[in-house]
């Protein structure tokens, strides 16, 4: 194909389905990004990302200093967190999670104490002097993630050079989740700091093509990422078609390239990379700056919001904090969803804290919540036609419903991106991704136990074997005492035959 032997993206291909829901963009896309005040307290949670959650560094009473290392990450898919200023930490222990579930979480609070007083940096003159292995390592101890919401640690990703033979790092700026506006204006506002760390990722990656994707109704951002790239030809901003879910990054690739990631697949196996702009950002201040992550922008928007903005916040804030400044809400909301209103999570209350993969914050009001009550299918195939993976939600709610795992599996469970295209055009409301989101747990459960109980089998079968060698190692000493006795026994009687003769 001319892409992969011009490095030139020419053309652009159609996915299947998706839908097109009213983008809300205009609440806040006029909006510059606003630096939120110093917040009271800051609620830190240890696990902001994929992986295993963070251990503390820090205890009870002690001063820290801003971007000074609180806890330390666990092993390779983890990632550490940082001070978002000075201050004295005041708990170690547990707070509400930013999740639906509102469970409490291992959480560090730091009391500010106004001083936002930064911990020694260690900044690089020239990222591109550093060998990649030591721009990944970099990363890592800043605790970047994805910033798009999926934040998985940044560094193993940019360490897929070592795994597979790339050629194309992909930047995800479609940003077509309804209401939010973080990234477009991230990409206006900050484009030139935005392209360097793009630069750099591409760097760590080993390489040279760069494609930008950028949704139509962002054309300012188009326009200011075009202008920052002018020097670096390999640099392409392409303008995407308004289709949701264009964000998915398999779909987004697809779509710049052509090419089809492998079901349950990375697209790094095709070759390409996909990262969000804000990480890029992240990366730039880590390398040229020597910042950790300690803070993101956050979008705050709906039909319940008195004044929504797009806020740069440090981690850890409440979200009451971010509603408040925006004055509050104009009427009580029908619905608090972090993210987007397709793919985001519902929060229990405006308590808990801002993190890593919170992009937005949006209070929705009854009108802008569709509570229609659910009616039996009419087979009308419009979800078949919506899925942008081909699959046949139908079928795949019918199952789940049915409680038979196998068979919603067997038509495509894990290949469900659950965009939720499937219910927006359900016109008998059937909350399809729900169900599939279901199943998915039921199916993490089943694995989880069979796993715990394939451990206890081989714990069990340990044990047995050390019982039966010790057992064995028992009767081997026994039978070499007995050995040993009849010996003294045969020498002391034929000493004593000989003291007789």
């Amino acid at each position: 194909m001319g892409y992969l032997t011009t490095h030139k993206i020419t053309k652009l291909f159609r996915i299947r389905g998706g839908v097109h829901p009213d983008d809300c963009k205009t609440l806040s896309a006029s909006q510059p990004i606003e630096d939120l005040p110093m917040p009271d307290l800051l609620h830190i949670p240890l696990q902001q990302h994929i992986g295993a959650a963070a251990k503390p560094a820090v205890k009870r009473g002690d001063r820290v200093l801003k971007g000074q290392l609180l806890a330390n990450s666990q092993g390779m898919i983890s990632a550490p967190v940082h001070a978002p200023t000075s201050g004295r930490i005041v708990g170690v222990g547990h707070y509400p999670a930013h999740h639906a579930s509102g469970l409490s979480v291992h959480t560090i609070t730091l009391q500010p104490d106004g001083k936002d007083e930064w911990v020694d940096l260690n900044p690089v003159a020239d990222p591109f002097a550093l060998e990649p292995a030591e721009i990944a390592a970099r990363v890592a101890a800043a605790g970047i993630v994805g910033m798009g919401g999926a934040t998985f640690p940044s560094a193993v990703k940019l360490n897929l050079r070592n795994r597979y033979a790339l050629h194309t790092l992909v930047i995800n700026g479609a940003e077509c989740e309804p209401y939010l506006t973080c990234d477009d204006r991230l990409m206006r506002e900050q484009a030139v700091e935005t392209i360097d760390g793009i630069r750099i990722m591409a760097y760590a990656l080993g390489v040279e093509n760069i494609a930008i994707g950028i949704e139509n109704n962002k054309p300012e951002a188009q326009a200011a990422m075009r202008a920052a790239a002018k020097d670096f030809p390999n640099i392409q901003v392409i303008g995407l078609p308004m289709r949701y879910p264009m964000g998915s990054e398999k779909h987004l690739v697809q779509t710049l390239t052509g090419l089809e990631t492998p079901a349950r697949g990375l697209t790094a196996d095709i070759g390409i990379v996909v990262h969000n702009p804000a990480t890029a950002l992240a990366v730039h201040e880590a390398l040229r700056a020597g910042k950790p992550l300690i803070s993101r922008v956050v979008t705050v928007s709906g039909g319940a919001v008195s004044q929504p903005r797009n806020l740069r916040v440090l981690l850890g804030t409440k979200v009451q904090t971010l509603i408040d400044h925006c004055g509050g809400f104009r009427e009580e909301p029908a619905r608090l969803i972090s993210g987007g209103p397709m793919m985001g999570n519902l929060l229990p209350d405006t308590r808990v804290p801002t993190v890593k993969g919170g992009n937005g914050v949006l209070a929705l009001t009854a009108k802008e919540v569709s509570e229609n009550q659910e009616s039996p299918c009419i087979r009308c195939a419009s979800c078949v036609q919506a899925c942008p993976c081909g699959l046949l939600p139908l079928e795949m709610a019918a199952n789940a419903r049915a409680g038979n795992l196998d068979a919603v599996t067997k038509l495509g469970l894990l290949d469900c991106i659950a965009c939720g295209s499937c219910s927006y055009v359900c016109p008998s409301h059937i909350p399809l991704v729900q169900y599939f989101n279901y199943a998915k747990g039921e199916l993490a459960n089943r694995q989880r136990a069979k796993h715990k109980q394939d451990e206890t089998k081989r714990l069990i079968e340990l044990r047995n074997a050390r019982m039966e060698a010790l057992a064995r190692a028992k009767k081997e000493a026994m039978e070499r005492r007995k050995r040993e006795a009849a010996a003294k026994k045969a020498a002391a009687a034929k000493k004593a035959e000989g003291a007789s003769a």
